[in-house]
């Protein structure tokens, strides 16, 4: 059973309700709570953000963590200052890449919580990621990081915090002052409550943020991009297979684009 569909009964079962006083409380039918826990259907996003707020627990544990295992206390976010970060999951219950295009990283700032919103954004398939992970796909733009071109897709790794920061790594910060930027980080904040942000075109100067500008870190593990680098024609099939499976993603992000 998978761990949301697995969740929904045992929040259910804690709660001391049937089947059908669930129901009544989602405004469901009584079968659809039984799809659900035989795991027949996955529940929607508006059905996870009502059982989110009915049994006062975060869509990141309701959806990735066993909460039978999963202290109480621990179900909502570790900190009281920052909300949970709100994800989508597929129809299998795996964790979705949503894409933040340029055209959307104004809406992304006031609706990074908002999980309606989030819910709307793109998605892209990247079958390579590792499981167990929340990733998110920003479009950058600006050269302050060449070779990276402006345009390029950078595929991020949810942090919780900026004490998971390693010195000199390549971040997307989403910030109150800043938007969405693509820079190294150096973290002060034991001792200065700030990070220092540095491009890699060395024509822009770093600069330093407050960490509580910070509204989220994701670690980048990869990107993609339209301009393509050399590639050996040694091992002629691998480098077929990269080509064709890069202008597979080409093709879906253009689509993507233009809606």
């Amino acid at each position: 059973m998978s761990t949301v569909n697995k969740n929904i009964k045992y929040l259910r079962l804690k709660a001391e309700l049937t089947q059908k006083q669930f129901a009544e409380k989602l405004g469901l039918k009584q079968s659809v709570i039984g799809a659900y826990e035989e795991e027949r259907a996955t529940p929607p996003l508006p059905c996870l953000v009502d059982v989110s707020d009915l049994f006062n627990v975060s869509l990141d544990v309701l959806t990735r963590k066993d909460l039978s295992r999963v202290p109480q206390k621990e179900w909502k976010s570790s900190s009281s200052e920052k909300e949970v970060l709100a994800i989508t999951v597929d129809a299998s219950g795996k964790e979705n890449v949503e894409l933040v295009l340029q055209k959307a990283s104004a809406g992304y700032l006031a609706g990074y919580q908002d999980p309606e919103f989030i819910g709307e954004l793109p998605k892209i398939s990247i079958p390579v990621l590792p499981r167990n992970k929340t990733y998110r796909a920003f479009e950058i733009q600006g050269d302050s990081m060449l070779p990276i071109q402006p345009g390029s897709i950078i595929f991020g790794e949810y942090q919780e915090n900026v004490s998971t920061i390693k010195n000199g790594k390549p971040y997307i910060l989403v910030t109150q002052q800043e938007g969405i930027v693509f820079k190294r980080l150096f973290n002060f904040s034991n001792d200065q409550g700030k990070l220092l942000l540095v491009s890699d075109n060395r024509n822009y100067a770093p600069y330093a943020i407050e960490t509580n500008e910070v509204m989220e870190v994701w670690s980048a593990k990869g990107f993609f991009s339209n301009q393509f680098p050399e590639v050996s024609t040694a091992g002629t099939a691998p480098a077929d297979q990269l080509a064709l499976t890069v202008l597979s993603l080409q093709t879906e992000i253009e689509k993507l684009k233009k809606k």
